[in-house]
């Protein structure tokens, strides 16, 4: 499974770049509006550093609008991929920018329905949202389990990217049900190294050599 950052933080990016850990990054207006930078700035230096693709979002809300700044968007690199809304008109802005070769994700997808016309409309990626359905009591891993099952039996090709994660359970269920992507904000990646068992037999063995008085260094 691909990781993808969840940021416009430059420093967060970078680190974890650095470290091999990301595929590529994901951004949105409030995310963009927390950096308090330009966003064709700051986008601009995210795709300098990170190869993998780097979602960039429209802000306009009809189709003609979309097409047109999703067209500028791509202008700044060419790892960018287009962020579009899953409505009408955002499949339609995806049909006609996907068809002109570019990257697209589609976003604030909540219903394997939406996620198949995402995919019949030329989707490079469909962006279900796990942790806004689990905050109205819905279980945000069985639209994971439906659109796997689903693009599965007729051959999409169009990448689920598993968003608004906000644990590590989610990160986890969405490798097992089989995912293509995942994006979670830099605390969420960082945690899945932790563990309770990690941290007291790691205490227990730097206990034990104080007790020795060795060092290495």
């Amino acid at each position: 499974m691909k990781f993808f950052v969840d940021s416009a933080e430059i420093d967060q990016i970078a680190e974890l770049n650095d470290l091999g850990m990301i595929d590529g990054v994901t951004t949105n207006p409030s995310l963009i509006m927390k950096s308090g930078r330009d966003i064709i700035e700051v986008t601009k230096e995210i795709c300098s550093i990170v190869s993998g693709p780097v979602s960039a979002e429209v802000t306009a809300t009809e189709a003609e609008k979309m097409i047109a700044e999703g067209r500028k968007l791509s202008e700044i690199a060419d790892n960018i991929a287009i962020k579009v809304p899953l409505t009408w008109d955002g499949l339609k802005a995806c049909k006609v920018l996907s068809g002109e070769g570019n990257m697209v994700n589609v976003t604030l997808c909540f219903s394997a329905n939406q996620a198949l016309l995402a995919a019949k409309a030329g989707a490079t990626f469909i962006s279900p949202f796990i942790g806004r359905l689990d905050d109205i009591n819905i279980d945000g891993m069985d639209l994971i389990e439906d659109i796997r099952v689903i693009y599965d039996n007729y051959g999409f090709e169009t990448q689920i990217l598993a968003a608004s994660i906000r644990t590590v359970n989610h990160v986890l269920e969405s490798a097992r049900i089989g995912a293509d992507v995942m994006t979670a904000p830099p605390s969420v990646i960082k945690s899945l190294a932790n563990h309770p068992l990690t941290d007291k037999g790691l205490a227990a063995f730097l206990a034990d050599i104080e007790k020795t008085g060795q060092k290495i260094l």
